[in-house]
């Protein structure tokens, strides 16, 4: 891991993509009008990038080709999503400076990863965004990027700086790998508002964070730390990060106990699991907890059991998604001092310095409400930033939408209701339209939930 200096490098590598299949077109074809005067984007501060003029940016056009991977994408959206189609620009893929190779995307081997899409027909706006989980910087092109893009938003987004389930091996201290998301995000965010000017003239009259899970936490820390990059943000299903907790520790060891026989649903419930999401229970103790557990236990308290160090512990993929025997029995608030440093060095605060809206499934099993968006909306009470922030619960969803597809009579995709938080918020920042308060968005009886939802009404 090597952190970004925050200031203008001249990028070292710049290559124009040749066309290769039907998406693509050179740069300089001057039969494509939608080329013309795009050799000028680049991302500044890049070690490496590589510039595409293509007929479509989204998913539509994208998929089998190099610059997107629809695997990645797998499990977040619900089968039957409508996506957007048809937005000519250009794509810029590279990496920014780092000494870890966690990400094998491209052949290049190589961390700090990320993807611009500016789109021909630009609003003026810019939507950043980094990977959800452990993914890569095209996971969530289907779940954000073929809108945003439709609407006319650059795109931005980062592979964090580390990817996969070993990702707690980068870095020097504990906590480094997860420390180094916020600044990679920043930096992408930096170099994205200048890349948008080099391409259309000026900078963004609007920039907003957004991102799932581990890319909420992050639209969540940027807000609190680097609120002057952004105009507002959507955080879906942040995790909450907490030096004394609440956050994963303290309630993942129950969830692993439960799977080892050692808790019963009683103890599930008070560790804020909730009632109602047992039919899940045994798809994330088989796929979410054990992996999560010691994967993130490896990140910020390597010493707990040098015996089983993390996700590397196995070589099937049964064995790697399976927590240690140790992980039941981890009790955070007893680990010494130095673990609670680790994590404070990535805490949030609930200060958000410019409009957030939080959306969260009350089914969610991985990241249980009642310790996650419920208690962040809590902290920016205290904070006395509650004017800047609205927390949406999604009646029946939960962490992946994907899971709808298995149990449709009983979850809902939180992807519309996402889209429909993201027109809020920038009706809030451009008009001044207030979003409506805290709410709980119920369950249609009926209707396409996978396509329609409105935060507007109850």
């Amino acid at each position: 891991m090597r952190l970004p200096r925050y200031v203008p490098l001249v990028a070292t590598a710049l290559l124009a993509l040749a066309a290769s299949g039907p998406q693509a077109a050179q740069a300089d074809a001057p039969s494509a009008a939608h080329c013309a005067h795009q050799e000028h984007a680049r991302v500044p501060g890049a070690e490496f990038q590589r510039r595409a003029c293509l007929d479509d940016l989204t998913t539509a056009g994208l998929a089998g080709t190099a610059y997107t991977d629809t695997a990645d994408q797998a499990g977040l959206t619900a089968q039957g999503t409508h996506r957007a189609s048809g937005v000519p620009g250009v794509q810029i893929d590279g990496y920014f400076r780092d000494d870890s190779r966690t990400n094998t995307t491209h052949g290049w081997n190589h961390d700090a990863q990320f993807v611009l899409r500016m789109p021909d027909r630009w609003n003026g706006g810019l939507v950043v965004t980094a990977a959800p989980g452990n993914r890569k910087q095209y996971a969530t092109d289907v779940a954000i990027a073929d809108r945003v893009l439709a609407q006319g938003y650059a795109y931005a987004a980062t592979d964090k700086g580390n990817t996969g389930p070993n990702f707690y091996r980068d870095g020097d201290r504990p906590g480094d790998a997860v420390a180094e998301w916020n600044a990679r995000t920043t930096q992408l965010t930096l170099a994205a508002k200048k890349a948008v000017a080099l391409r259309y003239g000026h900078a963004p009259r609007r920039t907003y964070m957004t991102g799932i899970s581990n890319a909420g936490y992050l639209t969540r820390w940027q807000l609190e730390n680097r609120p002057e990059l952004y105009d507002g943000g959507v955080d879906w299903e942040g995790v909450l990060w907490t030096a004394e907790g609440p956050n994963l520790f303290t309630s993942l060891p129950t969830a692993v106990a439960y799977g080892q026989g050692g808790a019963d649903a009683d103890d599930m419930y008070a560790a804020g699991f909730a009632r109602g999401s047992e039919f899940l229970w045994p798809y994330h103790q088989k796929v979410y907890w054990g992996l999560t557990q010691k994967a993130y236990r490896a990140e910020f308290d390597p010493s707990y059991d040098p015996a089983c160090p993390g996700a590397s512990t196995g070589s099937t993929t049964d064995e790697i998604l399976a927590p240690c025997a140790s992980d039941a029995a981890y009790d955070y608030a007893a680990r010494p001092a130095p673990v609670h440093r680790a994590v404070a060095r990535v805490a949030l605060t609930g200060r958000v310095g410019k409009p957030l809206l939080t959306l969260q499934g009350d089914l969610d099993t991985l990241l249980p409400i009642a310790t996650d968006a419920s208690v962040y909306a809590r902290m920016t009470d205290a904070q006395g930033r509650g004017r800047l922030h609205r927390t949406y619960t999604i009646q029946g969803g939960t962490h992946t939408d994907g899971l709808y597809d298995s149990h449709p009579g009983l979850l809902r995709p939180i992807l519309p209701c996402y889209r429909d938080a993201f027109d809020t918020l920038t009706r809030w920042v451009e008009s001044g339209t207030r979003p409506p308060a805290d709410r709980t968005v119920g369950r249609p009886a009926s209707g396409d939930v996978v396509n329609s939802c409105s935060v507007r009404t109850s």
